[in-house]
């Protein structure tokens, strides 16, 4: 393992351990829940939006799963805010994966984007932006 692996594994600890954006959110302005039922991941996204009705001025998350799911979710919290609602609908992917900067296996890079589709899921229900590209590459995950 190189220094670089080694840096970005230890980033990934610690957003697992102390997880950013962590809680629920009353009244959150968008909310969705999105599951991995391969491995049990579980997280629900919370938006809540700035006085122009699009801008992200905060996001939370709850959910228990493995380090990749929960340290995704919690670098993704950090990624959109402040952020226009537009802007994050077609964040792609890669944006998060080079957040997360360690290459991961087509099992791990589900947990990964568990987050990032729920996020998606949130925006499409309260403000009609569209739903992420090639969401039938997610068959696996349950979202609602």
């Amino acid at each position: 393992m190189n220094e670089f692996d080694q840096l970005y594994r230890e980033v990934i600890l610690d957003h697992y351990k102390n997880p950013r954006g962590h809680g629920v959110m009353e009244d959150a302005d968008a909310d969705a829940e999105g599951m991995n039922p391969l491995c049990g991941d579980e997280v629900t996204i919370y938006v809540r939006f700035g006085e122009d009705s699009d801008t992200i001025d905060e996001v939370k998350f709850s959910g228990r799963g493995c380090a990749i799911s929960q340290a995704a979710t919690s670098m993704l919290t950090e990624m959109v805010q402040g952020k226009k609602a537009s802007e994050v609908a077609v964040l792609d992917k890669d944006e998060l994966l080079d957040e997360i900067g360690i290459p991961l296996t087509p099992i791990r890079l589900k947990c990964a984007m568990l987050g990032l589709t729920t996020l998606k899921v949130a925006l499409h229900k309260a403000k009609g932006t569209p739903l992420p590209q090639g969401l039938a590459g997610y068959d696996d995950l349950e979202l609602s």
